[in-house]
């Protein structure tokens, strides 16, 4: 099972969205080139988040787009179903009909409540992400990166020294 493009781009778009959107509604042109990725698939993603009233649109000169509802509001899950993105481990879909039996009727693979319960796992995990904290996550990202930027623009080239315990050495020797 694996996240593909549709899902990653998605949530990429909407934490660009909700960084910016204080300054007014935000373009899929600015986002686009931000964050590279093509206009055309930011706007059929964009026309499923609408659908599913995760994002708003205003029309005209200064239009673009803004979140429908607030970002603490919106979890990655919203985002990912919103557009279709399948959170299915097993390999009948969840429809448990992945194995034929020897009576010739269709059933459970003897490790489909394994990928069913990951199937669940993901989607809690993913329902408890707002948007919110991966914009505040960005932030603080992007905040631990100016300083270092600002330090080296300074000059000031001091060295940081972590001392890490014997023990860690010891268990990777193991």
């Amino acid at each position: 099972m694996r996240l593909t493009t549709k899902g990653r781009f998605a949530v990429t778009a909407m934490i660009d969205l909700a960084m910016r959107q204080d300054a007014g509604p935000v373009t899929l042109a600015g986002i686009s080139q931000r964050q590279r990725i093509s206009l055309s698939y930011l706007e059929q993603l964009f026309g499923k988040l609408r659908r599913h009233e995760i994002v708003e649109s205003v029309r005209g000169p200064g239009g673009g787009y803004s979140l429908a509802r607030r970002a603490e509001e919106v979890t990655v899950a919203d985002i990912i179903i919103a557009v279709d993105e399948p959170l299915d481990a097993t390999q009948c879909g969840s429809k448990g009909n992945c194995e034929k039996g020897q009576d010739g009727h269709r059933g459970h693979c003897m490790t489909h409540e394994l990928w069913a319960t990951l199937n669940q796992k993901m989607v809690e995990y993913l329902d408890s992400v707002s948007l919110r904290d991966l914009v505040e996550q960005q932030r603080s990202k992007q905040a631990q990166q100016a300083v270092l930027r600002d330090t080296r623009e300074s000059g000031n080239n001091q060295t940081i020294t972590t001392r890490i315990p014997n023990s860690v050495f010891d268990m990777a020797r193991s």
